[in-house]
This record gives C-alpha cells, structure tokens and sequence, in this order.
C-alpha cells in the first residue's frame, strides 16, 4: 500500500458523492493496487452508502492513466467496449463512470464493479486451470467467436475506433511505427518477418468485426469451478480483421510455448471449431496464417517498447525488464520457425 496515494480514497470519496448523489453518506477504501498492467494505474477499492434508505456495500476497480504509459491507448474506447458488452454473452465487468474532467485525480480514469471471488492467473507462469483445462478453453474460444460475430454496429465504440479501409494495413503500419521509435537493437528477423508480411497481405475479412486487441490466457477472471466470469483489458479494443484476435490468442507464447494446447487450454483444432461456429467465420487457413505471424510482429513490438522503457528510467517495474528479455527471445524464435517453413504465408 505504500504506492497508493493516501488521497487516493478521499479524491474517490468526493468523486462518487458529486458523481452519484443519491449513494448517501458514501465512502471509499482503496484495499489494494493491483500490479501488472502496463497502460493503466488500477485500484480495488470499497464502496459503502445508503441508497433509498438501505445499506449498500460494494466493490469496485479504479482505472486511472498512469503518467506515462507503455501502450497508448484511450481509456473512452475501452470504457465504451465494457458498455457495449455488459449484459451480452461476452462478460464483462459493469462499467460505471468514465471520467476526463482533470481537476478530480489529476489524470483521467474510469470505474467499473468488482468481479468477486474469481482470479486471471499469469499469462506466463504455470497453467492455472488444473482438469478444468478443456472446460475454461470451451468457454475461452466460445466467447471470442461471440466477440467476432457483433460485426461493426457498436455504436460509440465504432465512432471511436471507426474501422479501417484496409484492416491489416492499418494494424501492421501500427505496430511497425512502435518498433521503428523504440528498438534498441537491429532486430533481424523481425524486420524479415514484416517484409513478409508486407509482401503477402492477407485477404480481406469476410465480416469485419470487434477486435478485443489483447484477447489471451491473463485477461479474464475465471473462479474455481472453470466458470469464466469476465473479459478484461479491453484498452486496445477496435474495429478491423476478427483473425487479429484469433492469431494473438493462439500464440504458443501464452501457454509456455504449448502450439496444440493454446493458453495451456484445450486442443487448438477444437478451439478453432468452437470460435468458427461462434462467429460463423469459417477458417480461411491464409488468412490465420498471416495473423499468426503478425502476432508475433505485434508481440515484439510490445517487448521492444517494455524494455525501452525500464533502459531509460521511465518505468522501473522488473516485470518490464523480464518480459522484454524472455518474450523477445520466445518470439524471434517463433518467428524464424515460421519464415523457415513458411507456414502458409508463401513469400
């Protein structure tokens, strides 16, 4: 708690009293800084009031822009992707306020309900799900194929993030420009691995669709009967090609280095029947190629820019300093194994 400013709590308190002035004789805790996000500060935080005369005790998940952040994103379009989906068959936590207005915490934030009684588990260290593997993959692969069927019709989201003439274009261009303003070191097969890419576009998406963005083993909330209760991370949600999200959740990199168990969930091919009749997409084995191997471009660019940033002081979290040393490793691996057999990306 000695990273929490002692504030914190009193700013929140007069926030939510302005904000909601029917919760009576509000008051907020903060109970914990949760570690591990790079594009966001986030706090767990508890909330008692009295509403219409009866006691209310809740919990809540404060997201606050940190002062300099890894990954640029808006926090507008990942609000507005937890309001698009709250109350559909894609989980998600209740958002509850957005707020830009400086003068309440300094920085933008917004505020969304506690998912209780439920854990995300380490995208990298051992697999969390035990025998329940096959039943949390069903799940996983089920809600990401939802995730690609609410096609482009999201409303603020897509006026936020409005979708893209040419979708992998525009992705690679993205992640590319990171890599180009951050490495530090040539990066050979990288620069090889974009070269391919470039030459040999994918074809367009058949349904364009909602891109969670950073869809993987990490970002959901599941409890201890498999059940999967919530979908986070949605700060890099967009419109584009629904293979971005399948490619990325199929990197081996998620489920130490497993290629046919995913996530260290279940088997890949069923994973990939599961998300096809979920979408209605059926696999175009070019075009999961292409996106494959883009994660991995993407994947790189994300290591690139954590390990810049612990070299230069601006972010002295160690969690930076390993993932960039071991991901880097894991991906350039994966990549030359690609680009040697080719794996459906011709060149």
């Amino acid at each position: 708690m000695a990273s929490v400013d002692p504030q914190l709590a009193e700013r929140l308190t007069h926030y939510l009293t302005h904000k909601f002035p029917h919760w009576q004789n509000l008051s907020a805790t903060i109970t914990a800084r949760i570690h591990g996000g790079a594009s966001r500060e986030t706090y767990r935080a508890k909330l008692t009031y009295q509403e219409n005369g009866r006691p209310v005790e809740r919990g809540i998940i404060l997201r606050r822009d940190p002062v300099g952040s890894l990954i640029e994103t808006d926090r507008a379009i990942e609000f507005h992707a937890y309001r698009t989906f709250y109350g559909t068959t894609v989980p998600v936590p209740e958002p509850i306020a957005l707020e830009l207005d400086l003068q309440w915490m300094d920085r933008p934030f917004f505020i969304m309900g506690e998912i209780p009684n439920a854990s995300a588990g380490s995208p990298f260290g051992p697999v969390p799900y035990g025998d329940q593997c096959d039943k949390v993959g069903a799940q996983f692969w089920s809600i990401l194929g939802a995730i690609a069927a609410t096609g482009c019709d999201v409303g603020r989201l897509a006026e936020l993030s409005p979708l893209p003439a040419e979708p992998w274009r525009d992705a690679l261009d993205y992640w590319e420009g990171v890599i180009n303003a951050d490495a530090l070191e040539p990066y050979p097969v990288l620069r090889a691995a974009i070269r391919r890419l470039r030459r040999n576009p994918p074809p367009p998406p058949i349904r364009p669709g909602v891109v969670h963005g950073d869809y993987r083993r990490g970002n959901f909330l599941f409890d201890d009967q498999g059940d999967i209760k919530a979908i986070l991370d949605w700060e890099m949600c967009h419109l584009g090609d629904p293979y971005e999200d399948l490619g990325w959740a199929l990197d081996p990199i998620w489920g130490q280095m497993q290629r046919e168990r995913p996530g260290g969930m279940m088997d890949r091919d069923a994973g990939l029947a599961l998300w096809s009749k979920a979408s209605g997409i059926s696999i175009d084995t070019k075009a999961l190629a292409w996106w494959e191997l883009f994660a991995q471009v993407k994947g790189m660019a994300i290591w690139i820019s954590s390990g810049k940033e612990f070299v230069e002081g601006k972010n002295q979290d160690p969690v930076l300093a390993i993932s960039s040393w071991i991901c880097i490793d894991r991906h350039t691996r994966l990549m030359a194994d690609r680009l040697s057999t080719c794996s459906g990306v011709p060149q």
